[in-house]
Formats: structure tokens, C-alpha cells, sequence
């Protein structure tokens, strides 16, 4: 019992989905009733006997359409082939199919099943009465107008909710991604004053301290004398620890977003800004951070070519760190190997090369034993590439042929100060053009403004639906031209009855007689005058509608007996 209650439960929950609110409760109970209250009296005029249960089916599958389409729409078909209390429910049906049947195969499958059982139950239904061609052909042509275009319509109207969904959740997404670059933003610039604090006021403080310490123990001072310089090197040593809290407190909150070399391995081998009183930051303070390096006992050459173009301040400054980052490496990875510097002025950028062979055995390392592993935390060269990127420029790094490494970046002239210049709101480094989509300087499209490309769902269903219609039209022409045809077929001129004398042989009488179709001459059987006995009588609708009543046919007919023309008539019948 438990399985049975539970597979009954499932199916309730299937064929009838929630979540069940009372505006809905309402709005499915009156579209059921309404349904059911048309059914019926279209089945009392239709003559089938089936009004009520017509009806009750009509309520029935309007209400689990939500929750098995497929499953109605197949059934409102073979409905609709008994009856058409069902034409009304099948345009619903229609409709929830094309909104709710996601996958093209089952859709289009669900509508071909659909109008094969219509059309098959048509059939036997006016077998006998409507020529089967006609059948088909009316069956089609009312199922793509009552089932398919709206189905089509449903399939617009549920992808046009579902793409603007989509598009609305994108854009709640887009402006939480804005707010997250934007915040990004703000850490990486305190993290970039934090840099700067330390490179340069704390090297600065640092010089004043050491400088007032030694003029306080100086002994050709008074009293007076070193008791300002004692002042003054308590207030540098002050200044030394707020801008230590002031740093930390910029890193603390910008430790997640690492960005660039720092001055730690570098400021270890004399590698760093401020480093042999070289303090720049920009092209200038390469040379600087060159004497540094042989000053700490590595050969390093630096070459230039080209004619010196002047260089916007922050590309030079990316090029400094280039260097900078490029130095450290080959100090950490390469100890004692010659490096190359080489600055090359295009153009229209700086090229900035620096490379380095493989580093020489090194000394006190036992043979076959490993030299000690080299701490790296492998964010100088993402942040090497983030700020050529912010300037408009592209970084490199790579091994060369001879195992040794190369670092080379290419650093605009122009463009570099308008890149990465603006507000924290629009995020680092992409300009906004007034004309196109948000892009970085590197001609990428920014975080926030991927353009998507989406086929929009009217184009589909228009096709379909004129597709439909122009399916309909055909359908409809050729059933009139097949009526028209059917209707000339089934009768005879008034020339052709008068030119026909009785004991004419039937062979050639019959040779002049039009084809007929029992669509328009059944009901002829039986009708007019009492015929020969023993003849066979063949009855025709004729053209010659004179003194014919409202609802009054024109007929005529011929009897053949012993294979001649022994009779004809011309009477008129009710319709």
C-alpha cells in the first residue's frame, strides 16, 4: 500500500506541479471550467453524443497541460479527431506545449504524433463521407493553425522570459563584478601607496635617523645643539614607526591583492628602489639599480639603443620594475651569471630586455648533490605583466636556448598616462569610449562588458510562424481548387443532358459523364422517381438551377438497362 500510495503521490506531483498559489488554484479552476463549458455545446452541434464526456476530458487535460504537455497534447488531438469539443483545448495545449517541452526532438515528435492520431481517427470517423485526401488535408491545415501557432507564440513568449531572466541576472552579476573590481581597485592603490611609503619616505626617514644619531655623539656640539639633534631624532624615529603602523595597515587590507615585486629579495643584494642613492623610480633609476648589482659582485652590462624618447611617468616606472624584478630573479635563480640589460627605443614603444645564461656550478655543492631551493612566491611576474598591461604595454618571460632566461616588456610612448588614469569607480586600467563597449588598453573587453551574442527568440518563431501560415494558405487554396474541382466533377451541363438521346449505347454514354465524387453525390442515392425496374441508374448534379428553391438541389439522372440508355431525369431534391 505504501508503494502504491507513494507512485500515486508521484504522479499527482507530476502531472500536477506546484507551487500551487491561490491565484493560480483560481486562474487553472476557471480555465477548466471555461474549457469544459465549451466543449459541450460544440459536441451538441457537431451531433456526436459526446458532450459530456467531451467535456469532462476538456477540464481534465487542461488542467495537467503544465505538468505533462506532451501527454495532452496528444490526447486533445485524438480528441479533436472524434469531436471537435476539443478545438478550443487543443489552441491551449498548443500553447503550454511550444512554452514548457524544452528539447526541439520531443516537441516536434509530440506535434507529428499529435496530428497522425487526429487525422488517423478522422478518417475512421467520415470514412465513407469525406474523401480521405480532404480529411488529411483539413486535419493538417486546422492543426497547424490551432495547435502549432500557438505553440510557436508559447515558445516565444517562454524564451523571451527566460533571455530576459538571463539578462537580468547577468546584469546583477555585472554590477556585483563592477563593485568587486572597484574595491579591488581601492586595495591595489593602497597597496601601491604602501609601496611607495616604504620606498621612499622610509628610506628618507631612515638616512635622518641615522644622520641625527651620529651628530648627538659628535663632541663639537653643545649642550644646546645636541639636545635639538636628540629632539630631532626622536621626532624622525616617530615618524618612522607611524609610517610603519600607517603601511601595515595599507597591507593588512591589501595582502590578498599581491601586485607587483616588492623591495624584500632585492633590497638584500642592493636591488631596490632607493638602493646606492638611486631613489627614481623610472628610466633613470635603471642605471642605478645596474651599479647596484655589480657593486654586489655581479657582471651586468647595459646597453642602449636608439634615440631617448621621453616616457610617460608610469611607463617608466613599469620599466624600473622590469628591471627591478628581472635583477632580483637572476640574483635568486642565476647567482654569479652575467646579465644583459638592453633598452631599445622604438618607435613607437620602449623595449626593455634583460637576460641571463644559466648559472655556473655552484661553489660547495657536493658532486651529484642539489643546490638549496630558491624561495619564490610567484607573483613578481603576474605583477610585472599587470602593470604593463595598466600602461597600454605586454611582458614576456621565458627560458632561452642556452638554459639561461629572458624578461623583456614593450612599453608604449603615447596612451600610457590615460590607461590606468581613471576613477576607482570604472576599475584599474580600461577606459570607457564613448562609442563601443568598456576595453582595457591592451584592446581586450573589460571584466564587466563581455558582449554575449544572443539569437533572439523571435527570429526562430517568426520563421516558424510564417512558415505555419504559408502551410495553411497552401493547405487552404488547394482544398478550395480540390472542392471547385470536386464540385465540376459531380456535374453535368444542361447541353450534355439534352444532347443525350435514350437507346444511345451506355459505354458511350457514360464516356461523356463526368467522373463524380461521393462527396457531393452520396446523398443523391435513392432520390427522384421510381427508376425502371432493373436498371442501374446513375444520379449527377446539374448546372441548370432554374426555378431551384433555397436549399433545393438540381439533379439529374440516367438509367442504363441491357447496355443502353433507357431513361433520363431531371428532378430537384432538398439539400
Amino acid at each position: 500500500m505504501d508503494v502504491i500510495a507513494r507512485a500515486w503521490s508521484k504522479a499527482v506531483r507530476t502531472a500536477l506541479p506546484g507551487p500551487w498559489r491561490f491565484g493560480l488554484v483560481v486562474r487553472e479552476l476557471v480555465g477548466a471550467l471555461l474549457i469544459a463549458g465549451l466543449a459541450a455545446p460544440i459536441e451538441v452541434l457537431s451531433s456526436t453524443g459526446l458532450a459530456l464526456p467531451m467535456a469532462v476530458a476538456s477540464g481534465l487535460l487542461f488542467l495537467v497541460r503544465r505538468g505533462l504537455p506532451a501527454t495532452a497534447l496528444v490526447l486533445t488531438a485524438v480528441a479533436s479527431g472524434v469531436g471537435g469539443g476539443t478545438l478550443p483545448l487543443l489552441v491551449c495545449v498548443g500553447w503550454s506545449a511550444g512554452a514548457r517541452i524544452r528539447r526541439v526532438g520531443v516537441l516536434a515528435g509530440s506535434f507529428a504524433a499529435g496530428w497522425a492520431m487526429m487525422t488517423l481517427f478522422g478518417v475512421l470517423k467520415d470514412a465513407g463521407q469525406i474523401p480521405a485526401k480532404l480529411i488529411v488535408g483539413f486535419s493538417l491545415g486546422g492543426y497547424l493553425l490551432l495547435a502549432v501557432l500557438p505553440a510557436l507564440w508559447g515558445r516565444y513568449r517562454a524564451q523571451r522570459r527566460a533571455l530576459t531572466d538571463a539578462l537580468r541576472d547577468r546584469n546583477e552579476q555585472l554590477v556585483r563584478e563592477h563593485a568587486m573590481i572597484a574595491h579591488q581597485a581601492r586595495l591595489r592603490e593602497r597597496h601601491r601607496i604602501a609601496q611607495d611609503m616604504h620606498d621612499s619616505l622610509g628610506h628618507q626617514l631612515a638616512l635622518i635617523s641615522v644622520h641625527t644619531g651620529a651628530l648627538e655623539v659628535d663632541r663639537t656640539l653643545t649642550d644646546r645643539q645636541r639636545e635639538a639633534v636628540g629632539v630631532l631624532r626622536l621626532a624622525a624615529v616617530a615618524a618612522m614607526r607611524e609610517l610603519r603602523e600607517v603601511v601595515g595597515v595599507l597591507h593588512d587590507e591589501s595582502t590578498a591583492l599581491p601586485t607587483g615585486p616588492g623591495p624584500g629579495p632585492a633590497a638584500a643584494v642592493g636591488v631596490g628602489p632607493g638602493a646606492g642613492g638611486v631613489g627614481t623610480g623610472g628610466v633613470d633609476g635603471i642605471e642605478g639599480l645596474v651599479e647596484s648589482s655589480r657593486a654586489a659582485g655581479t657582471p651586468v652590462s647595459l646597453l642602449r639603443e636608439g634615440e631617448r624618447r621621453p616616457l610617460a611617468a608610469s611607463a617608466g616606472h613599469a620599466a624600473y620594475r622590469v628591471v627591478q624584478e628581472a635583477l632580483t630573479n637572476a640574483h635568486k635563480h642565476a647567482p654569479g651569471a652575467p646579465i644583459t640589460v638592453a633598452l631599445r627605443y622604438e618607435p613607437d614603444a620602449l623595449v626593455v630586455e634583460v637576460v641571463n645564461p644559466a648559472a655556473p656550478e655552484p661553489v660547495g655543492v657536493r658532486a651529484g648533490g642539489a643546490a638549496p631551493a630558491v624561495v619564490s612566491g610567484g607573483q613578481g611576474l603576474t605583477g610585472l605583466r599587470e602593470r604593463a598591461r595598466l600602461v597600454g604595454g605586454i611582458v614576456h618571460a621565458g627560458p632561452t636556448p642556452g638554459a639561461g632566461f629572458r624578461l623583456a616588456a614593450v612599453l608604449p610612448y603615447r596612451g600610457a598616462d590615460g590607461a590606468g588614469a581613471q576613477g576607482v569607480d570604472s576599475g584599474p586600467g580600461f577606459a570607457a569610449p564613448e562609442d563601443g563597449p568598456t576595453r582595457a588598453p591592451d584592446g581586450s573587453a573589460s571584466p564587466w562588458s563581455v558582449p554575449v551574442k544572443r539569437r533572439s527568440p523571435a527570429i526562430g518563431c517568426a520563421v516558424g510562424g510564417v512558415a505555419v501560415l504559408a502551410a495553411v494558405l497552401g493547405l487552404l487554396i488547394w482544398g478550395v481548387v480540390g472542392f471547385v474541382r470536386a464540385a465540376e466533377e459531380s456535374t453535368v451541363k444542361r447541353s450534355l443532358y439534352d444532347s443525350v438521346q435514350l437507346g444511345t449505347p451506355e459505354a458511350e454514354v457514360r464516356k461523356q459523364l463526368p467522373r463524380g465524387s461521393d462527396f457531393f453525390l452520396k446523398n443523391l442515392e435513392g432520390t427522384g422517381p421510381t427508376p425502371p425496374e432493373g436498371a442501374d441508374c446513375v444520379r449527377y448534379l446539374s448546372d441548370d438551377d432554374a426555378g431551384t428553391a433555397f436549399g433545393e438541389d438540381a439533379v439529374v439522372r440516367f438509367c442504363f438497362k441491357d447496355g443502353v440508355l433507357v431513361e433520363k431525369q431531371h428532378y430537384r431534391v432538398k439539400q
